[in-house]
Formats: C-alpha cells, structure tokens, sequence
C-alpha cells in the first residue's frame, strides 16, 4: 500500500459531537493523499462510532485506547501509527480550510522545520466571551506574530506539524504531562532546542471551537495550566523568569515578585486561594459580567484567570482530581 503524503493525528476524548464537524472539513481537502488516525483516549460516547461511519467515505481510522490515558499517550499512539511523511497533529475541535493539508506540506517543502497554525477561536455569545475571550484571543494572536523567531516554540499547540524523521529525532510527548497543559509546548521546546526552526504560517490560522466559553472553565484550564509550567520549569531546569509565557493563562509563578498594585493583588489572591474557591468566585462571575461596564468586566475575569494561573503554581497538588 503506498503511504500517503501526510498523515493527520487527532487525540479525541468525549468528542463524538465534536468530530463530525472536523470530518466535514476534511472532506472538503484539495490535497487527496493523507490519512487520518483519530486516537479515541477511553470511549465515554460513542466516539469509535462516529469514527467508523466517517471511514465510509474518508481516509480515516479509529486507536481506541481502552482507558483514558491522557493527550500526551494519545499522540504517541497516533504519531506511531502513522504511516506519512508529514506529520500533523490536529485538534478534534478545529475546522480546517480546504487548503489545511496542502498547507502544512507546501511548508515543509521549504526545508526541515516545524509549523505552527494559530487558533483562530470561535466563541458563543457569552457574557465571558464578550467581556474578555475575544478580545483577549486578538492580542494572543497579534502578540504571536510579532514575537522573535526564537520564541516560536512557545506557540506549539494543536495545530502544528513536522517530517516524520523530525520526529523521531525528538521523541514522543512526554506523558508526565497528564492534566491539561503545556505538553504542547514542552514538545516545542524540545524541537528549538534541537536547533530546528519553527515558523507562524498565518494560511494556517484555522477556527478554533473552544470549550473555554465561561470564566469557571477558563480559570480551571488556568490552574491547570500554571501547575503544568511549574513542572516545565523543574523538567527543564529553567528559572520562571527564564521563560515568557506562552499563554496568559498560565499565570507567572511562585517566585514572580510582585510589583503594583494589580500584581500584588493577583498574588494575594493565588496564595489564599486553591481551585475550588476560585471556581466559585468564577462563576459569581460568569453571573455578574453580563451587568458590569465592560473594562470593569474585563477585569473582573482578567483577575480570576491571572490568580488561576498562579495558584497552580503554588498549590500543584489540587491538580490530581483533575487527571
């Protein structure tokens, strides 16, 4: 059987009411050969199903892992099956364009890199969106782009790839990471360590259908996520002030002097406050935004995410029922 030209990996977890709408997109690619491997993490909906019907008509097959084993196995899963020579690593929540497969191997075709496509992120119309989710995703892009190039890896996430020989030059994702977080970028640090570069390819900027559509799922994800670069730091021996953050949400870490009054106050917040009290606060929150000024609004979710982020880091230990 000849191998196609790219094979796309998708880590799906409860996502049967997600994946028809990425099957949808794929059908529409203008490059025909690639494959589609869609690694079900323990099937709690009927996700092997949904997968099984797309393969009538699509190049796609089902891993069903028989437990939830976390995003970083699912892709080790999925990228050792593969049988292309471009490797991309797909959300189940994205729609890709028509051109999303062309894209990704017209970059390689420029030499040995890995490439990023930014979330563009598609909100319902929340308080939550509208006081802070769209604005904020803007900035993130627009501070991408105009980022070094030896920051690049700081964007690695959902939408990226790379040649199977760059791969296997880095390794697997490493499962240590098994909450929500920085596996992504834990990979694409790996890579610029390695000396390969990294690029922002803005024709991949692909819709992003994302389930951060309240301030509690923000400020869990938050949590989640500065617990995660607390243990980047450790694994990689770096300072947290050695590094920039990739994601707001990530929120600075322990050590971070405060400085100012908004600081000092996130601060206070993150030290007196563990997940559950600041899910609380968040949704008081997803109630109250809809009636607040929208600066005041912004502020309001602004604060609880900073502290979210901030409070993984001091209180990593509140991450275990989330794994």
């Amino acid at each position: 059987m000849t191998a196609p030209l790219a094979s796309i990996v998708v880590p799906t977890r409860g996502g049967s009411a997600r994946l028809p709408r990425l099957f949808a997109a794929l059908r529409a690619q203008t490059e025909p050969a690639w494959e589609a491997i869609v690694v079900v993490d323990g099937d709690i909906d009927g996700s092997a199903a949904v997968i099984a019907e797309a393969a009538a008509d699509l190049p796609v097959r089902a891993l069903v892992l028989p437990e939830n084993r976390g995003r970083s196995a699912a892709l080790n899963a999925g990228f050792a099956d593969a049988r292309g020579g471009i490797l991309i690593r797909c959300d189940d929540d994205l729609r890709p364009g028509p051109e999303y497969v062309a894209a990704h191997v017209a970059r390689h075709a420029e030499g040995v890199c890995g490439v990023i496509g930014l979330y563009r992120n598609v909100y319902p119309d929340t308080a939550y969106a509208r006081a802070y989710g769209r604005e904020r995703d803007g900035r993130f892009r627009a501070d991408a782009y105009a980022a070094p190039a030896e920051s690049a890896w700081r964007y690695w996430a959902g939408n990226v790839s790379v040649a199977r020989e760059t791969y296997d030059r880095i390794g697997d994702y490493d499962t240590a990471f098994r909450a929500y977080g920085w596996e992504d970028v834990d990979w694409g640090y790996r890579l610029h360590q390695s000396g390969i570069g990294i690029v922002l390819a803005p024709e991949l900027e692909t819709p992003h259908h994302v389930a951060a559509t309240t301030t509690e799922v923000r400020v869990t994800r938050a949590f989640l996520a500065g617990a995660a670069k607390r243990a980047f730091d450790a694994k990689h021996g770096l300072a947290p002030s050695d590094l920039a953050r990739s994601d707001p949400a990530s929120g600075g870490s322990a050590s971070t002097a405060p400085a100012g009054v908004w600081n000092r106050l996130v601060h206070r917040t993150a030290a007196r406050h563990g997940l559950a009290e600041l899910q609380r606060r968040a949704r008081t929150a997803d109630r109250v935004v809809a009636r607040s000024p929208r600066w005041l609004a912004e502020k309001h979710v602004a604060w609880l995410v900073e502290s979210a982020g901030l409070s993984g880091a001091l209180h990593p230990d509140e991450v275990t029922a989330h794994v």
